[in-house]
């Protein structure tokens, strides 16, 4: 505002017959410019660094808690979990950087996969151990078809997991009709209520988290768990985002 009122003091200045702008006005012009630039450039980080909050938009019935990633007292969360009802979404751990799903139609050519690194088995075997040692208890646990969903799955849940297209990772490779689809039957299973005094584990992929649950998504970490709590009536609400680091810190804190 103030850069566009000089800019228009400077145009309705009478500059004479000579018509050259005097070096003080052209200065102050430059400056006028230069500070909007710096507004415009302000404004356009302002709106990047905000927060979405598709959770709200994108689950049918969810409640909107804030549009920063949630964050509650780790020691209330998994006292509230000890008695079920939570659906807790995975991204897969670490994987090997080096590699790549070059066959991927081919789930069971795990040697054309990326697959998951001795860090990455290593941590998720850390939270695993961890849900054990909180006291956490696990009924049903659901996992992309890809190798390193698989062993994230049975390394966290310690139990048998069950594969399923609709969490699996689409990319390229799937029409822009069935990523929909797949968005769409993942933000399902998180409506779905667990077993009684259980919680349900899926382990998935970054696209599908964003796919389903909106761009905040876009900063998911390996391991990251997005802990969800149905209702039973098809809505769901975002109770918390937790690192793998800090259910272990949990489990090896003095209260357990």
């Amino acid at each position: 505002m103030v850069s566009h009122t000089l800019l228009q003091s400077i145009k309705n200045v009478d500059l004479g017959p000579n018509r050259s702008l005097p070096r003080g006005w052209a200065r102050l012009a430059l400056g006028a410019v230069l500070l909007a630039g710096t507004a415009a450039c302000a404004h356009i980080q302002r709106a990047e660094a905000g927060p979405v909050g598709a959770i709200a938009e994108s689950m049918r019935g969810a409640e909107r808690k804030g549009t920063a990633p949630v964050r509650v007292d780790i020691t209330t969360l998994v006292s509230d979990m000890k008695r079920g009802g939570y659906v807790v979404v995975f991204r897969h751990a670490p994987t090997n950087r080096d590699q790549a799903d070059t066959h991927p139609l081919d789930y069971s050519d795990t040697s054309h996969q990326r697959l998951l690194s001795d860090k990455g088995r290593q941590v998720a075997k850390q939270v695993g151990d961890a849900f054990r040692r909180l006291g956490i208890p696990i009924g049903n646990a659901y996992t992309s078809m890809y190798d390193r969903a698989v062993e994230t799955g049975k390394l966290i849940s310690g139990l048998d997991v069950t594969t399923t297209l609709d969490v699996t990772e689409g990319g390229l490779v799937a029409t822009p009709i069935e990523n929909d689809r797949r968005a769409a039957a993942l933000k399902a299973l998180v409506a779905r209520v667990p077993e009684p005094g259980t919680n349900t584990i899926v382990v998935t992929h970054k696209p599908n988290l964003v796919d389903a649950f909106g761009a905040e998504w876009v900063s998911s970490k390996d391991a990251e768990a997005s802990v969800f709590r149905p209702d039973g009536s098809g809505q769901t609400v975002l109770v918390a985002r937790v690192q793998a680091a800090d259910w272990i810190a949990a489990a090896s804190g003095p209260s357990y």
